[in-house]
C-alpha cells in the first residue's frame, strides 16, 4: 500500500492483483433479479468525478424513474438517506483513518447500496429505470480507501444487474480543469487536500477498478464532456430499444 496524505491507495502490484481476480459472477446472463423478486430492469449511468452533468438525471426524470442517494434526487419519505449522506460527508470522511475505519465507511455506504436495491422492487409501473452509479463506484471508492476486500462486496455483486451501463468518460486532467480543487469530496482524490496530481491518480485508479467490476456487462462509453442533451438522448434511445 502507498500512503497518500490520510487516505490509502493501492500500489501498482496490488492493483494488478485485484484486477486479475475472477469476475465471472457478473456474467451478463446472471442478472440477479431471480434473487430479488419484483426487481425492475434498469440501466446505470456512472462516470468519474466531474464527468457529465448532474442535470442529466433531472432531465431523465421526465420519462423515467431515477434512483439515487444524492439528496437532490431523493423522493418523499427518504429523509434518512439524505441524513446519512450528510453524516458521511461531514463526519465520517473528514475523520477517516482516525475516528472511523475504512470498514466503517464501507458499512455506511452499504446503506446506500441497499436503498438502491430496495427501490428497484418499488418501481414496477413499466416506466424505464435509471440508477445513479449503483454500487460500482462505491465499491471502487471503498477499495481505494483501504478496504481491499470485504464479504459484503460479494453480497452487493449478487444484487440485480443492469441491462446496460452507460459510462461517462473524461480524461482526469480535463476533469480537474472543470473547477480545479473547488467542491471536491475526499472520495475523489488522494491526499488530505485536492491537488491536480492526487486527483488525476485517484481518478485513473477509480476508472480501472470500476471497469474491472463491470466484468461482462454491456458497457456503452459516452463522452463525459458532451452536452447534457447528448447524454440524455443516448440513454433515452436505450429505452426505445427495449
Amino acid at each position: 500500500m502507498t500512503a497518500h496524505g490520510g487516505l490509502t491507495s493501492i500500489d501498482g502490484g496490488a492493483t494488478a492483483r485485484a484486477l486479475a481476480r475472477p469476475i465471472g459472477r457478473l456474467h451478463s446472463v446472471d442478472t440477479g433479479r431471480d434473487r430479488v423478486p419484483g426487481a425492475a430492469e434498469f440501466v446505470v449511468l456512472v462516470g468519474g468525478d466531474r464527468a457529465g452533468d448532474p442535470s442529466a438525471f433531472g432531465a431523465l426524470r421526465e420519462d423515467a424513474h431515477v434512483l439515487s442517494f444524492d439528496q437532490a434526487l431523493l423522493g418523499p419519505g427518504q429523509e434518512l438517506i439524505a441524513r446519512l449522506r450528510r453524516e458521511l460527508d461531514t463526519r465520517v470522511l473528514p475523520g477517516l483513518g482516525a475516528a472511523y475505519s475504512p470498514d466503517f465507511l464501507a458499512a455506511l455506504l452499504q446503506t446506500a447500496v441497499i436503498h438502491l436495491r430496495d427501490r428497484l422492487t418499488q418501481v414496477g409501473d413499466g416506466r424505464p429505470v435509471v440508477v445513479d452509479s449503483y454500487y460500482y463506484k462505491m465499491l471502487a471508492q471503498c477499495r481505494l480507501s483501504g478496504v481491499a476486500d470485504n464479504p459484503m462486496f460479494d453480497w452487493w455483486r449478487s444484487f440485480p444487474q443492469p441491462t446496460r451501463v452507460f459510462y461517462l468518460d473524461i480524461a482526469p486532467e480535463k476533469a480537474w480543469r472543470r473547477g480545479y480543487g473547488c467542491g471536491l469530496g475526499p472520495l475523489s482524490h488522494y491526499g488530505a487536500r485536492p491537488t491536480r496530481d492526487g486527483f488525476v491518480a485517484y481518478q485513473k485508479d477509480l476508472r480501472e477498478l470500476m471497469f474491472a467490476e463491470f466484468g461482462a456487462l454491456d458497457v456503452r462509453v459516452l463522452d463525459g464532456t458532451a452536452d447534457v442533451a447528448d447524454t440524455v438522448r443516448e440513454v433515452r434511445a436505450e429505452f426505445l430499444r427495449r
